[in-house]
């Protein structure tokens, strides 16, 4: 069976609300895509793409960098965010422009027109890779939303309540779509199934999402 045999039909560029507070935006950054794809590259030039550990001892099959004044990090001693790169030892590159933007503008158009991000998380998958349940509770601002760009492949998304009792509704993003939660959402348990395999006209056999974050809280 096709993964996606069993998922409803969706909408070409209607917004869909997920649930309280949160909002999926169709092909919002489908334009800016390859503008976008060239900044993130420039990004992976300084801080390449690795698999992280968890806490647990497990290596993430999602290969991870960041950019912006802070980074996320995941090791045997936590998951953390920090201002420095643990690779290299130096600052994270700056955040791109015209992906801040995009992400500012997603926010406001989901009811989040402060939203301030200071950290970009660039999660790459191959098919194969997948993302478990999980909560964003890293950050220490959490009335801000969570900005995720999906660009590359198609994937599904797993997207839940704060509760982990839950059953996770199922949605096909696709190139250019973008995901805005926050509110009563902001800590909704979310994951991404095993990519499927598929070859995309820009990125080949890869899924690239951009998520952006407000981590510290503003004075």
């Amino acid at each position: 069976m096709d993964l996606f045999d069993d998922l409803p039909p969706e909408p070409d560029t209607a917004p869909a609300s997920l649930g309280p507070g949160a909002l999926l935006l169709r092909g919002f950054v489908l334009k800016e895509a390859p503008e976008l794809l060239q900044a993130v590259e420039a990004v992976l030039q300084q801080a390449p793409l690795r698999h992280m550990q968890t806490p647990g001892g497990y290596t993430m099959s999602v290969a991870t960098s960041s950019c912006g004044p802070l980074g996320w990090v995941s090791d045997p001693r936590g998951y953390r965010y920090a201002a420095h790169d643990p690779l290299s030892g130096q600052a994270w590159p700056d955040m791109p422009a015209v992906g801040l933007a995009l992400a500012q503008q997603a926010a406001a158009l989901a009811g989040y027109p402060q939203f301030a991000p200071d950290a970009c998380l660039i999660n790459q998958y191959q098919p194969g890779a997948k993302l478990s349940l999980h909560q964003d509770r890293d950050e220490q601002d959490l009335s801000a939303p969570i900005v995720s760009l999906s660009l590359g492949l198609p994937a599904v998304f797993l997207f839940g309540t704060p509760s982990r009792q839950d059953r996770p509704q199922r949605y096909r993003l696709v190139h250019g779509d973008v995901v805005v939660w926050g509110g009563p959402s902001r800590l909704a348990f979310h994951g991404v199934a095993p990519l499927a395999e598929g070859e995309h006209a820009l990125l080949g056999r890869r899924r690239i999402n951009l998520t952006f974050r407000q981590v510290k809280r503003r004075v």
